[in-house]
């Protein structure tokens, strides 16, 4: 068990004095097997109008932030304490097959957010591509356990495919990412999905945090941590929600802290919105995942 202190900070410097600002928030973690949230506060600078969403979901929490005057910068600070006593799943010894969890996800009449039909099919930024369910489908063959087959399908993805924060964009299509063979942790996840949704298995976008520890005799560095993203995969009714990461080829354990869960990266986005105004605009971000005493 670890209680986690994440403090997100996202900055905007626009070009040309904003006149209005709407941004859509999810940067409050989930309710999860395996960890609990103890407190959570955002703080924004200028004030400005802060709003849960109408209707609550189990998957994501959504806050609606309203800048209404003249400014020339936003910033928004997310903090939160997040108790984490996940163990990792790491065996799949009696696990239902791969033909079994696909059959039951198509014959399921579960209409709660976590229903597998939601992430069965295709979402807007993962079409179905033949190639990548080609390739996946050599290790998620229909007699095979399904988290088994799932979990060498991130191992086999953090093996081949090579780390590069400029090969993509966050609207990269997967096929694209998976031809280069290059990309990022959305890359990766989407990758991933593709392939499992392809083979029938629902597939979701996991997106939170990860700790990161330095290089041995290294300080650790200020903001150095990041947003991440992997993916969770449905494992019959008696298993349900299993996490896997694909960039690091690894389960989701003791150091992943899970923010939202969405078909793709356009359900979970930590912030999105428009603004009246003109001009460029700067963006950073700077992400602290630390251990806390409790």
């Amino acid at each position: 068990m670890t209680l986690f202190a994440v403090r997100h900070l996202t900055c905007f410097t626009y070009e040309k004095p904003v006149h209005f600002s709407r941004s859509n928030l999810r940067l409050k973690p989930i309710g999860w097997p395996g960890q609990t949230l103890v407190s959570h506060r955002i703080v924004v600078n200028p004030d400005g109008r802060l709003t849960p969403a109408p209707l609550p979901s189990a998957l994501v929490n959504l806050t609606r932030l309203v800048i209404p005057g003249v400014t020339t910068s936003l910033e928004i600070i997310s903090e939160a304490v997040v108790d984490v006593y996940r163990t990792p799943q790491l065996s799949w010894l009696g696990e239902p097959v791969v033909a079994d969890v696909a059959r039951w996800a198509r014959e399921s009449t579960d209409v709660s957010d976590l229903s597998p039909a939601n992430f069965i099919y295709p979402s807007n930024l993962i079409p179905f591509d033949a190639d990548i369910a080609a390739w996946g489908g050599e290790v998620l063959r229909p007699d095979r356990p399904v988290f088994g087959a799932a979990y060498e399908l991130a191992v086999r993805i953090q093996r081949e495919f090579r780390y590069d924060a400029n090969a993509t964009m966050a609207e990269t299509p997967p096929a694209s990412a998976f031809a280069a063979r290059a990309g990022v942790c959305q890359d990766f996840a989407q990758i991933m999905i593709c392939a499992l949704r392809a083979a029938g298995l629902p597939a979701a976008y996991a997106s939170g945090y990860i700790r990161t520890l330095p290089e041995p005799g290294q300080p650790r560095l200020q903001g150095a941590d990041a947003t991440h993203g992997w993916i969770l995969v449905w494992c019959g009714p008696d298993k349900g929600w299993l996490g896997l990461d694909p960039t690091n080829g690894i389960a989701m354990g003791g150091d992943h802290i899970l923010m939202a869960v969405g078909r793709d990266y356009l359900d979970i986005a930590p912030i999105e919105g428009v603004f009246n105004g003109y001009g460029a605009q700067d963006i950073l971000v700077e992400v602290d995942v630390e251990p806390v005493a409790g």
